[in-house]
């Protein structure tokens, strides 16, 4: 019997409940062997050997290749440990949640710093929002 899962009903949302886990665990266990410098260095050597050798579908390797953090949530992938990636690539928690709204670091600090996204437009999918993945360049609808 599935679950009802109202929430999935949030824009420029993918919830990491036990469905993405498991959709993920490959993924996620990627990216945490990325904490270890000497799989970093292996990694960063060769990237698609390195991939090949986790249990991970193909496209969760070619999320990882297009550092597309969105897709890779999409997957399956939990952000706290996708940030493992961004870090072996030198970028901050801040750049890579810019990244997947398609702002830069700066114009997404100031859009935090402004108090985030309105909720106006942006409770449930359909509404004409910001958050809607019609105005997300790394979201389905930039996908399309």
């Amino acid at each position: 019997m599935a679950l009802d899962k109202p929430y999935l009903d949030v824009p420029g949302t993918t919830i990491f409940d036990a469905e993405q886990s498991r959709k993920g665990y490959g993924l996620n266990q990627f990216c945490m062997s990325l904490m270890k410098a000497e799989n970093r260095a292996r990694f960063k050597a060769d990237e698609r050997a390195y991939l090949d050798e986790w249990d991970m579908s193909e496209e969760q390797k070619q999320a990882v290749l297009a550092r597309d953090l969105n897709w890779c949530i999409r997957t399956g992938g939990n952000i706290y440990f996708l940030a493992k990636i961004g870090a072996t690539d030198g970028k901050s928690f801040q750049q890579m949640a810019g990244s997947m709204t398609g702002m830069s670091e700066d114009e997404y600090r100031n859009m935090m710093i402004g108090g985030g996204r309105s909720v106006e437009g942006n409770r449930y999918i359909g509404e004409d929002g910001n958050a809607q993945a019609h105005r997300q360049p790394q979201g389905k609808a930039g996908k399309a």
